[in-house]
């Protein structure tokens, strides 16, 4: 299934071709980028198509991954991972940005020992700590 979506401001908008799972990041950087967990959708490489990308403005954030945000109105757009085996990565998009979303359920959460005490996220799915995170992680950190 297709979906669309877009910043807020709209000046960057998307079109996903496929997408993967809804997963939570609590990790220190995603708190700070998003001012809460991300709530990510997966975005295989290739299929995201993008208009309006002058207004995107990407950071390398760590040694495996960068954060895009508009440039026009400061929305996040998507974290990605670029480091894989062969160069290419995948985008974790905001959960906000596509314009339907109730049909795709929350199947993870990583980084738990980074959540703030004054919320949790109801359902049965995995919950995975840094140092369950992290040895997986590249340059092993």
């Amino acid at each position: 299934m297709t979906r669309t979506g877009s910043c807020f401001c709209g000046a960057v908008q998307f079109v996903a071709s496929e997408i993967g799972k809804l997963g939570a990041c609590h990790c220190t950087s995603c708190q700070r980028w998003t001012g809460g967990p991300l709530l990510g959708v997966s975005v295989p490489e290739g299929a995201l198509v993008v208009t309006g990308s002058e207004h995107v403005v990407t950071r390398r954030t760590s040694g495996w991954a960068t954060r895009s945000n508009c440039g026009t109105c400061g929305s996040p757009l998507w974290y990605r991972y670029d480091k894989g085996v062969d160069g290419t990565g995948s985008y974790e998009v905001p959960l906000g940005l596509f314009d339907e979303k109730d049909d795709i359920p929350l199947t993870s959460e990583i980084f738990i020992d980074f959540k703030p005490a004054g919320f949790a996220f109801a359902g049965n799915h995995p919950r995975r700590t840094r140092a369950e995170i992290m040895p997986a992680s590249p340059e092993g950190a």
